[in-house]
């Protein structure tokens, strides 16, 4: 495998399942990392055990890091448009012995190969899941590819 590994970020925000699951696999996706704290979701589909069973019906396996999750003070920061605090709280949380555990098997596996990171948002610029792909790329030469639909639902990179 020549070259950086590269690491794929997709948001479900605005998407149905099928929807979601056609723009992975157009992308080659062969692993999701789920960077939810709480993988839960007001869209059924989207909640942890029913988005993995979607995902492995289509051949995509799963894995969920809740470690590398937005806590709640940076959601309720985010949420109440305080950028800057959001970033303060989310990046102090990196920092903690289970974040850095989950980063360290986050960086795995990217290197095996096909990954992409999720959560809600459909903008990575404001989700944290942009924040742990920039982090994740710095530290281990990661290209990083934001996965997007339009409104055809085709891939954009």
């Amino acid at each position: 495998m020549g070259g950086a590994a590269i690491l794929f970020t997709l948001g479900y925000e605005g998407a149905d399942v099928a929807a979601f699951i056609a723009v992975l696999r157009e992308a080659g996706v062969r692993l999701v990392i789920d960077v939810r704290a709480a993988p839960y979701s007001r869209k059924a589909d989207f909640t942890k055990a029913r988005l993995q069973r979607h995902l492995e019906a289509a051949g995509i396996a799963y894995r969920h890091l809740g470690g590398l999750g937005n806590p709640k003070p940076g959601r309720e920061a985010a949420a109440a448009g305080d950028a800057a605090g959001y970033r303060r709280i989310f990046f102090r949380h990196l920092a903690s012995a289970a974040a850095q555990a989950d980063l360290a098997e986050a960086a795995r596996l990217v290197q095996a190969g096909s990954a992409c990171l999720i959560c809600l948002e459909a903008d990575p610029d404001r989700c944290h899941r942009g924040l742990v792909a920039r982090r994740l790329a710095a530290a281990h030469g990661f290209s990083v590819r934001h996965l997007r639909r339009d409104a055809q639902l085709r891939l954009k990179l």
